[in-house]
């Protein structure tokens, strides 16, 4: 292979799982949506019987597609008593699902998966002959015993491969459930903060490249190993409003569509219920007609009646019952139209809810981080103004003042504000030698404070860069008693 094979490791949280969604996962499709699928999608159905799932004890097996992955999790939860805390709710608002798919580079795992076969994969291609490699039940086998190791195997509710699109991949679906039987999607995947968040999606990559390479499927680049640690601060605030404003004109995009869509589902119901009407009026039309000839029938099997006076009546009343079942089958066929276009417009209404879900993520994500640049900027562009004012009027000012501020923290960077701020930097980073060094090697030896030191397990992020702070700057204090001249 030309290039290092990469693995693949998507995870998504969710407030509970579509039955469209568990549909498509499980190939358990309409054949309107079929059609749908194979018009939009880059799916190969000469394939789909390679598919399989892997459940619990790791075994392989064929997809099960009698029970819906919803059904699945309700299952799951009342086997083990556990209730769901968006049951009930109006609005779904609890993260109780997280949906994974593996995978890797295209060619790596085309060869995990099929060997040296070539599968042909132009539109309509006939794939039919490819058998699927022991390699790739291998590979998924790892990746499942990976996932049930981190997060318990009573918590996977779904383990399904595919190997009938461009890449062959693995989804996962499983409940965020920790050791005391409780949904904590926080404590175990976004942790306190977003910082906590990285570390820990950062620390599952590395974990999951460690299994992954025996298959030849190294870890994904650190975008700060990337080509991104290049750009000026103004180049990359400039991507970013121009990312927020593709990711916008994306969303105003998707929200025409939903709304589109919103339209076309009520005009799609209002058809349909229509329809359904009528068909409900045609049906007592004919079950009123044949009660009638039926009632002909006995009359002329009692001897009430003769065949000839019955004659005029029934062929009336077969008239009008031909009549009926030609307008029943018009609209029965027009019905399932109706119905057939209503299931797709739901259809895309959950795919076009979730991209718009997922944007809107995209979106607050880089709105994040744009503001937590400006807000840095802003900072660093006050301590400038303060300290430079300060020392002009610290320039002016008589002994008494300058006594009054001497043993300050607003003195202290005003002297040496840049090798204070470094040497904080390094005590954040927990290089307390390296820090001590720099401190010495720039005049400093105050040191001799009384704070404890440490990160305490509860302080946040800003309160423990205070600390780093006011410890730099006493580190950094002169070790000879003589004061420093203006």
């Amino acid at each position: 292979m030309g290039k290092t094979a990469k693995q693949v490791i998507d995870f998504r949280p969710s407030k509970g799982f579509a039955s469209e969604t568990s549909n498509e996962i499980q190939r358990k499709r309409s054949q309107k949506a079929a059609e749908y699928a194979q018009k939009v999608g880059n799916y190969d159905f000469t394939r789909e019987h390679l598919n399989f799932e892997i459940v619990k004890g790791g075994k392989i097996q064929p997809i099960d597609k009698s029970r819906s992955i919803p059904q699945r999790m309700r299952e799951n939860l009342q086997s083990r008593g556990i209730k769901d805390p968006n049951e009930g709710l109006s609005e779904p608002q609890y993260r109780t699902v997280v949906n994974f798919i593996l995978g890797g580079s295209r060619e790596r795992m085309h060869e995990i998966a099929f060997g040296s076969q070539q599968v042909n994969l132009k539109d309509g291609a006939d794939n039919s002959h490819i058998r699927l490699s022991d390699d790739f039940h291998k590979w998924a086998l790892d990746m499942y015993r990976f996932m049930a190791d981190k997060y318990g195997e009573e918590n996977i509710v779904s383990c399904v491969a595919h190997v009938d699109e461009l890449n062959p991949h693995l989804h996962i679906t499983l409940l965020p459930i920790d050791e005391r039987n409780r949904f904590a999607y926080k404590k175990i995947f976004a942790g306190k903060d977003k910082y906590e968040f990285r570390a820990r999606t950062l620390a599952l990559h590395d974990e999951l490249a460690v299994v992954n390479a025996k298959w030849g499927l190294g870890r994904g680049d650190d975008i700060r190993q990337t080509g991104a640690k290049h750009r000026t601060t103004e180049e990359y605030r400039r991507e970013l409003s121009a990312e927020c404003t593709s990711l916008e004109q994306q969303l105003d995009s998707d929200r025409l569509t939903l709304n589109q869509l919103r339209k076309e589902i009520i005009q799609a119901e209002t058809r349909v219920k229509g329809l359904t009407t009528m068909v409900n009026k045609l049906e007592a039309q004919r079950s009123d007609i044949e009660r009638q000839l039926d009632d002909c029938f006995r009359l002329v099997a009692a001897g009430t009646s003769s065949p000839e006076e019955m004659d005029a009546k029934v062929s009336k009343l077969r008239e009008s019952l031909r009549d009926i079942e030609n307008r029943l089958a018009d609209k029965n066929g027009k019905l399932a139209s109706a119905q057939a276009l209503l299931e797709k417009l739901h259809e895309d209404m959950s795919v076009a809810k979730q991209r718009t879900d997922e944007l809107n993520a995209q979106a607050n994500a880089l709105t994040d981080v744009i503001y937590d640049k400006r807000r840095q900027g802003v900072t660093e562009a006050m301590y400038n103004v303060l300290m430079e004012d300060f020392k002009h009027v610290l320039a002016n000012a008589d002994d008494n003042t300058v006594d009054h501020f001497d043993e300050s923290l607003l003195m202290d960077f005003a002297r040496r504000g840049n090798a204070i701020a470094q040497c904080a930097l390094m005590l954040l980073g927990g290089y307390i030698d390296q820090a001590t060094q720099f401190a010495e090697s720039h005049g400093g030896g105050g040191g001799g404070s009384d704070m404890k030191w440490g990160r305490d397990p509860d302080e946040d992020d800003r309160r423990w860069a205070r600390r780093c702070v006011r410890m730099a700057s006493q580190m950094m204090k002169p070790s000879s008693a003589k004061k420093v001249k203006r």
